[in-house]
């Protein structure tokens, strides 16, 4: 504030009145860029106006439900326009706060778009990503500033769907451009020209010495985790970057060979099988390939990761009637609610196949489910 703030306040309020002074206190507060008091300062005029206590103590819901929605709207008014004021001086951790009170979530995502990564940019990730404002450009952020590695790590820790195809296509692309990079360089040295494919398939064919005993170009982990990753996306161009992934994971030395969980125990091999039956390439192959692993399988050992990805693929091709055949005999005692596959009532009506839904239900004594089916069943009718 200027010299002597506190007298010309005094002055103000008692010479024009309780807005005068509000008004000015709210000028001074701007004319500092101090937008906390400012947002203050609106509240405490809306009390003023209302009867309210000056001093607030409690939340919104000790107001008087007579004065709480007016106040509400001040608040929600304010809040927007503050966090809008340090959107302005480019101040997102401190506007996400205002923006959050009032559940608006679109001006912050927008001033993070443009965000680039740099000195002090970690709460930024945090708003970004840890809080789903902005989950794709977080993590991108987040990659650039931290790394792969910690990108991976987050990744795997990150429980939403909102965002997390972006992210997992941003790995798939990021990986793949690096192996792309440094098997190129990796030919420039050794044949004194390096291809312009930006294939890897076509990078290492007929190139066999690329892959020694110990030889690898990217952390083998970090390629790894990412095929893993992919068999979450169903876009063809990044399911095909990610396929010459598995192949580049195959041709690696046993040195670099690292084991998966079932049915992925080879990960480069399996999910290689996995990728290229979900863009439709020797679908029956893969079938067969994931039927022998469920049928050699013991549940009571590993569990039922095998039959469920099993029943998901055969979901995803739109092979139902074995899907469901599937389920109900390796899955019938599994909680839908823990499983990784379309439960066999999703199955059943992905199907139409509302008759099959009434005998399960009949047989498992579930009547809310058994209704559903006569209702599906009833409306095919009509």
């Amino acid at each position: 504030m200027t010299a002597n703030p506190f007298e010309k306040l005094e002055s103000a309020l008692r010479g024009e009145g309780p807005q005068a002074g509000l008004d000015l206190l709210a000028r001074q507060f701007l004319d500092q860029k101090n937008y906390r008091g400012w947002f203050e300062a609106r509240l405490l005029g809306r009390r003023h106006e209302l009867g309210l206590p000056l001093i607030q103590e409690g939340s919104l819901e000790d107001i008087p439900a007579g004065q709480r929605r007016d106040y509400e709207e001040t608040f929600i008014e304010a809040a927007r326009e503050t966090g809008s004021l340090f959107l302005a001086d480019g101040n997102i951790p401190a506007a996400w706060p205002y923006f959050r009170a009032v559940g608006d979530t679109g001006p912050v995502a927008a001033a993070i778009e443009k965000v680039e990564a740099g000195e002090g940019i970690e709460p930024v990730i945090e708003i970004a990503f840890l809080e789903g404002v902005h989950p794709a450009k977080g993590f991108q952020l987040l990659l650039a500033h931290y790394g792969t590695c910690r990108a991976i790590s987050s990744f795997e820790q990150y429980p939403a769907r909102q965002g997390r195809d972006d992210c997992a296509r941003l790995l798939v692309r990021t990986i793949h451009g690096e192996l792309v990079e440094r098997i190129k360089a990796a030919i420039l040295e050794a044949e004194g020209q390096a291809p312009e494919t930006r294939s890897l398939t076509e990078l290492m064919a007929g190139r066999d010495w690329l892959f020694g005993e110990y030889s690898y170009y990217v952390d083998t982990s970090h390629v790894m985790s990412v095929i893993r990753f992919s068999a979450e996306l169903d876009d063809p161009e990044t399911l095909r970057l990610a396929i010459e992934l598995t192949d580049y994971g195959r041709r690696l030395s046993p040195n670099f060979q690292y084991k998966g969980d079932p049915p992925f125990e080879n990960i480069a091999l399996d999910y290689g099988v996995y990728l290229r039956a979900l863009l439709g390439e020797d679908p029956d192959g893969a079938v067969a390939h994931f039927r022998r692993k469920v049928e050699e399988s013991d549940p009571e050992q590993i569990g039922t990761a095998p039959a469920q990805v099993l029943v998901g693929l055969l979901a995803h091709l739109g092979r139902y009637t074995e899907a469901i055949d599937l389920s109900l005999e390796r899955l019938g005692s599994a909680d839908p609610a823990r499983l990784a596959c379309p439960s066999v009532y999703a199955l059943c009506q992905m199907a139409g196949d509302f008759e099959r839904l009434k005998q399960v239900a009949r047989e498992r004594e579930d009547l809310l489910t058994f209704t559903a089916g006569a209702l599906g069943t009833a409306d095919e009718r009509r």
